[in-house]
């Protein structure tokens, strides 16, 4: 662990110049509105936007927030300090590949070649090598300002193909470049499609640092304990550059002892000691937090943190809104308006109007930028989009991946083209935009308001048509937005019109996504959005059914924005269970080719918080009618909105 001497230390050293920006190869306008940055409009905040009004720097100089650490993937070597490290793999990670499995690491500098990976069937026969390639972006700050052994900046990809089925795969990553090599790790591939045997998969979602302990600890500890693999539906890091004053509208206020915090639940000790001397009261966490000091650093910080977990299984991942760019709130004052687009950075600097558009970030934490480089989801193996749409399969069941934040008609996340109402041949004025603007990731083959018209869309259906139920009976499917919720929005209806009755014509067995923060179970729903009463056997059993679709929220995770709460909205008949308390995380357990259970496994302590059993049809009945008295209760305090 980074001791008080180094960060001292760190805190004393000079500030570096940042590096000119390479210049910018000319794009064409069609080529802007699909998947790059567009630079027509200069960033005009600070070259290094730090959110904290005492202290400007990026790693601190103990005077306002303390920034937070996490050890490297690699650890330096016995009695070497960190501040010698010039090179060092600092996350390491692993996703499913058809056959085979990928391998990620990263590095705050290049390694001096293609990245290798060294693997075998067991620990001493490391004698086959995969190559990969590796990509780098412009962020800021970038870290040659950083040290070394808290930073990324080139993001490297292995595949390593025809793996045996269920195998134990050794690997170890060499590097190059002065880095030191990993340990010899293991992953274990998936089993061959249609393969009996049950399996655990952990679902989670809205997963930051701040409230996120509980999550984390359990979440290893069923990885250690032999759980396939972990399914993350976006809103990842949750990084937001962030200076956000308390509202009286909002229950976060962070203000050491009188910190207040949406929901009945007690607030957790983390928050209670004494704020830096000087700093006003927040919606940031104790130290910061998620809405972060540093964009980037957020992103250091949360990735190395899950390395424990995301080099021992696999780590699949589905965008959210928190990666689309590095602010979308600005705040009833508009400090952030103040900060990145008036470059005003002194204490309490507010501005008398919001204007957050796409190019009040840098360059680098636009249109997905750092979650494009810092995952390797390799979708193209399926068919998909990069880490935005692909599928993959596990024994008995397939898992649908895609994007509910771009590239389909009213997507939360607009790309020009909504802007400027499919008219492709112009860009839409400074003005027109705003700071989330993104995407299309795939093509759009015809009038952008016809969902059918998006390669993502038709790509879910053909994939669904695909799927051998003979070999994987078991298919689901995660976004990080809900369709429905008893917290309703507009984005929800969106949703509806591009993908549920694909999913519902698909035979999808169940719909998990996450962006509202709490748990919520819907009992089963037909495409009217009406209960399918016919799904239901009990309160905790249900029927895959081919009429309806089952719905899951688990966006409580934990992370700086804390719990969502339903204030004084009606709990609608369509939920049957709503946890506005606990935070945590799923788990999905497959039995055999009939019978499937998902449980909520509570951050807290370990436990069940809620489960439902999920049974294949029988030939002669689609289930029976059961209970659909609500199990939800209503929790105290205002809502935020999520659209």
């Amino acid at each position: 662990m980074l001791t008080s001497v180094v960060l001292a230390a760190l805190a004393a050293g000079a500030a570096q110049a940042l590096p000119s920006p390479p210049a910018s190869t000319p794009l064409t306008k069609l080529e802007l509105h699909k998947r790059y940055v567009d630079e027509r409009f200069p960033y005009k905040g600070p070259a290094v936007p730090v959110g904290d009004w005492l202290d400007q720097t990026p790693q601190g100089n103990g005077k306002g927030y303390q920034r937070l650490y996490k050890d490297p993937a690699v650890l330096p070597a016995p009695n070497v300090s960190v501040l010698s490290i010039k090179n060092n793999i600092n996350v390491i990670s692993t996703s499913l590949l058809p056959g085979g499995i990928n391998v990620h690491f990263q590095t705050p500098f290049g390694i001096g070649a293609d990245p290798v990976v060294h693997w075998g069937y067991s620990e001493g026969e490391l004698s086959n090598n995969a190559t990969g390639n590796t990509t780098t972006y412009d962020r800021t700050p970038p870290c040659s300002m950083m040290l070394a052994t808290q930073c990324s900046q080139f993001f490297h990809n292995v595949a390593i193909p025809n793996i045996k089925p269920g195998s134990t795969v050794y690997y170890q990553i060499p590097g190059g470049n002065g880095t030191r090599p990993s340990d010899v790790l293991t992953v274990k591939t998936a089993p061959a499609p249609g393969q009996d045997g049950e399996f655990e998969a952990l679902l989670v979602n809205d997963f930051g640092y701040t409230n996120a302990h509980g999550t984390h600890q359990y979440m290893l500890e069923h990885a250690q304990n032999g759980a396939a693999f972990a399914w993350h539906g976006g809103d990842i890091s949750c990084a937001y550059e962030g200076i956000l004053a308390c509202e009286p509208d909002w229950d976060v206020c962070v203000d050491g002892v009188n910190t207040t915090l949406p929901g009945s639940a007690p607030v957790p000790e983390e928050y209670l000691s004494p704020l830096p001397a000087g700093e006003p009261a927040n919606q940031g966490g104790p130290l910061g937090g998620d809405i972060s000091q540093v964009y980037e650093s957020n992103w250091d910080l949360w990735q190395q943190w899950m390395s424990q977990i995301s080099k021992l299984i696999p780590y699949q991942t589905t965008p959210g809104n928190h990666e689309a760019a590095c602010a979308e709130f600005d705040g009833s004052n508009h400090e952030l308006t103040a900060m990145l687009v008036h470059n005003d950075t002194s204490f309490n600097a507010t501005s008398p109007t919001a204007n957050l558009t796409y190019y009040a970030c840098p360059p680098s934490q636009r249109n997905f930028t750092a979650y494009n480089h810092r995952f390797f989801m390799n979708g193209e193996a399926t068919g998909g989009r990069g880490n935005h749409w692909g599928s993959f399969k596990w024994g008995l069941a397939t898992f649908i991946s895609f994007s509910g934040e771009t590239d389909f008609y009213q997507s939360p996340e607009d790309s020009f083209l909504d802007v400027t109402k499919g008219n492709a041949s112009i860009l839409p004025n400074e003005t027109a935009t705003f700071a989330t603007n993104s995407g299309p990731f795939g093509e759009l083959y015809g009038n952008y308001t016809d969902n059918m018209n998006y390669e993502q869309v038709r790509w879910i259906k053909n994939e669904l048509a695909k799927v051998n139920r003979t070999e994987t009976p078991w298919v689901f499917a995660m976004s990080h937005r809900p369709m429905y919720s008893s917290e309703v929005s507009s984005y929800q209806k969106h949703m509806r019109n591009a993908f549920q009755q694909i999913l519902i014509d698909g035979g999808v067995d169940a719909y998990f996504s996450g962006h509202i923060h709490w748990y919520e179970r819907m009992w089963p729903l037909t495409v009217n959005g009406t209960v399918d009463s016919s799904a239901i056997k009990s309160n905790h059993t249900y029927v895959a059914s081919k009429n309806s679709l089952i719905h899951l929220i688990e966006g409580n995770a934990g992370n700086v924005e804390s719990h969502s709460t339903l204030g004084n909205a009606p709990l609608l008949n369509t939920t049957a269970v709503l946890d506005q308390d606990n935070y945590g995380f799923g788990s999905l357990r497959i039995h055999n080719r009939t019978t499937a259970t998902y449980t909520f496994i509570k951050g807290s302590d370990g436990s069940a918080g809620d489960y439902v059993t999920i049974v294949k049809p029988s030939q002669d009945s689609q289930g029976s009618q059961g209970s659909q008295n609500s199990q939800g209760s209503n929790g105290k305090g205002s809502q935020k909105s999520q659209n």
